[in-house]
């Protein structure tokens, strides 16, 4: 049997004989892992977020999982096949058992996807992912049958992001979660403990359907200071650590008792402007004296390009990523499906940024404030300032202000700010998941720009999306994908800066295998 568990790991130190034996003898192991990301919720499916969805892993199951690269394969759902062009047949794996000892069903899954998209103030909600299937028809206990609204190439795709739980909880609280109470999953881990900003304790669940995992207690540390994780690790305290340190990944690779692995991931970091009031001011930008400006001048093309072309990319990944970022010419990087072609890397050119400045009106430019988060991407903040610099030199004096993501996202979700950076990871692994979720016109009974914070809107681009979303041969639909990206990044519907290369560091004696959505694993932790 082949599960998401079994896909090999990466590179690592020698394991050290101590813990072969104990493995070997199977005594009680505990994996104690630091990381940056901070979780905000247990409940599987009240914010889209990339710390939470790397959590709820450990406790649910999907239909379908994605291995490190992101390649599907058979999860809760042993097999799938095409009925017609709106119909889709999952047979679902026999002998799963939930937490509580129940048995996973075909009803589980209804309940699921009648949930998923309806948790009350979700601020990223999952129905971008459940609105395309119109219908779940139980055959029997382990066969479903799918009915989409038209033909739709991307489900297995959508529905890997979606975790099974308990038709016992499908009336549960995002308390009840949080608390354990409503955590029962068919994962290899039960609900041990939630202390949010703090820690997660899980459980191995001995019951579990795949391969069983070697530790039976993991200790989650949220540790959004770097230093403070890197001090953690060479201390003992954890085993591993994610999101090391740019500045430290030099002197840990020179350690022989510590294993560092790298790899590029799906995350594009960008910057998103306010298009939603119109034609009115924006806030946060002025005149150079501070006068409030009559209008927003991120809505005029030339002054978003001149913004763009004034940032040296390469000089960013170069010198303030040290080398932990690629420079961006759109949502997803080389590899991916649905890339274009035709989309560069934005040139650095200050002169001609200044020229676009003037010829839209703004010859001695004007003042704006960036923000940002302060704990959520590598060096952000050092990033927020070297944008600000770029920019001042070409007469848009720029100020940087900054707070911890909990506070800064519920706020850019307000539309509050005029531009501010964040980042997306595509959960489904190809091009429709950012073209969707960031650039698409908002539409809350769709799903659509659900993470549109800049409330850009392009009815062209929607329109080659959606078409893009029905067609189910490969080459066409990757083609209709290219032309909404060359749509979307030409209009700079957001101002793509670089893609996060990222690094995680364990002590000798195990192994990790990087993985293109960033997150972290204790399934993908194993002795060297």
């Amino acid at each position: 049997m082949i599960t998401r568990r079994q896909f090999g790991v990466g590179a690592g130190a020698a394991a050290s004989a101590v813990m072969t034996s104990r493995i070997a003898l199977g005594q009680t192991q505990e994996l104690r892992i630091g990381s940056s990301q901070a979780v905000t919720s247990m409940d599987p499916y009240f914010h889209n977020l990339g710390p939470n969805n790397m959590m709820r892993q450990h406790f649910f199951d999907g239909l379908v999982e994605q291995d490190a690269r992101q390649r599907l394969m058979p999860g809760l759902a042993e097999s799938w096949r095409v009925v017609n062009d709106t119909t889709w047949e999952l047979k679902l794996r026999r002998g799963v058992k939930f937490h509580d000892g129940s048995d996973f069903t075909a009803e589980d899954v209804v309940a699921s996807f009648k949930r998923a998209p309806a948790v009350p103030n979700s601020p990223s909600s999952f129905g971008i992912y459940t609105r395309p299937v119109r219908e779940i028809q139980v055959i029997d206990a382990h066969t479903i049958h799918m009915v989409t609204n038209g033909p739709y190439p991307l489900l297995l795709n959508d529905i890997s992001n979606i975790a099974i739980i308990s038709k016992a909880h499908v009336e549960a609280s995002t308390a009840d979660f949080n608390s354990g109470r409503a955590m029962v999953g068919t994962g290899p881990y039960r609900f041990g403990e939630y202390t949010p900003g703090e820690r997660v304790v899980l459980q191995r669940f001995d019951g579990y359907w795949g391969d069983k995992e070697p530790w039976q207690r993991v200790t989650w540390r949220i540790i959004t200071n770097g230093s403070a994780r890197v001090a953690a690790l060479r201390a003992g305290d954890v085993d591993i650590i994610d999101d090391v340190p740019t500045q430290d990944v030099s002197a840990m690779r020179n350690n022989r008792d510590i294993s560092v692995v790298s790899a590029p991931s799906n995350r594009v970091i960008y910057l998103h402007m306010d298009r939603s009031r119109g034609d009115g001011p924006t806030p946060f930008v002025t005149q150079k004296n501070g006068q409030p400006l009559d209008k927003n001048p991120l809505n005029d093309l030339r002054v978003r390009q001149a913004l763009s072309m004034a940032i040296n990319r390469r000089g960013i990944t170069e010198r303030t990523l040290d080398g932990a970022g690629i420079p961006a010419s759109q949502f997803l990087p080389d590899g991916f499906f649905g890339i274009s072609p035709r989309l560069q890397v934005t040139g650095f050119d200050a002169d001609r940024a200044r020229r676009l400045l003037a010829e839209a009106g703004y010859p001695q430019g004007f003042k704006i404030t960036l923000h940002g988060p302060n704990d959520r991407y590598i060096n952000s903040p050092q990033v927020l300032q070297a944008v600000a610099q770029m920019w001042t030199r070409i007469g848009v004096e720029t100020v940087v202000d900054v707070s911890p993501w909990a506070t800064y996202s519920s706020r850019a979700s307000r539309q509050e700010f005029s531009i501010f950076l964040v980042g997306w990871g595509a959960g489904t692994g190809e091009t429709s998941s950012p073209l969707r979720s960031l650039v698409a016109t908002f539409d809350s009974a769709t799903g659509f720009g659900a993470s549109n914070r800049g409330r850009y809107s392009n009815p062209a681009m929607d329109q080659v999306l959606r078409r893009a979303l029905q067609t189910v041969d490969d080459t066409q639909r990757a083609a209709l994908l290219a032309e909404a990206s060359d749509l979307a990044i030409n209009d700079l519907a957001i101002i793509p800066l670089h893609y996060e290369v990222s690094s995680w560091a364990t002590r000798a004696g195990l192994k990790y295998e990087g993985r293109a959505d960033q997150y972290t694993l204790a399934m993908s932790v194993r002795p060297a």
